[in-house]
């Protein structure tokens, strides 16, 4: 295994991903709905890793799942905890296709493209997001 790849045994907490996805200087961040948990959070995309699957997938899967968009997941960029410690999460990059965001009601209230400033106004956030967009979205 690569020194970036954590197995759940190792991490001993459920794994799940982040999708960074760009386009013109602005990231997709999204309102968390009314059947995802911490529904009214503003957050870049995320989900679980289902069993068997790979990180890469689970990107592609998730991105497709919640907003109808189909990416191409690019490399992995940063891990870090939830704030509650549940999971561990891999923050990957990805590029987007062509296409229109086609929500997923329950799991997607509401989704904006917008830049790493307009981001850390927006309420509520959870710490390790805005982490990741004062320390590391910077440098990639």
């Amino acid at each position: 295994m690569g020194t970036l790849r954590h197995m759940p045994e190792a991490a001993g907490k459920p794994e799940a991903i982040v999708a960074v996805l760009r386009r013109v200087g602005r990231v997709l961040v999204i309102k968390r709905g009314p059947e995802a948990s911490r529904s009214g959070y503003w957050a870049p995309l995320s989900g679980r890793i289902e069993p068997g699957e790979s990180q890469r997938d689970a990107v592609a899967r998730e991105v497709r799942e919640e907003v109808g968009l189909r990416v191409r997941p690019l490399a992995k960029v940063w891990e870090c905890d939830t704030d509650d410690g549940g999971f561990l999460l891999h923050w990957w990059t990805a590029e987007v296709e062509p296409g229109d965001l086609v929500l997923d009601a329950g799991e997607v209230s509401e989704a904006r493209w917008v830049t790493p400033e307009e981001f850390l106004g927006m309420e509520p956030t959870f710490a390790g997001d805005r982490d990741f967009f004062e320390k590391v979205l910077p440098l990639l």
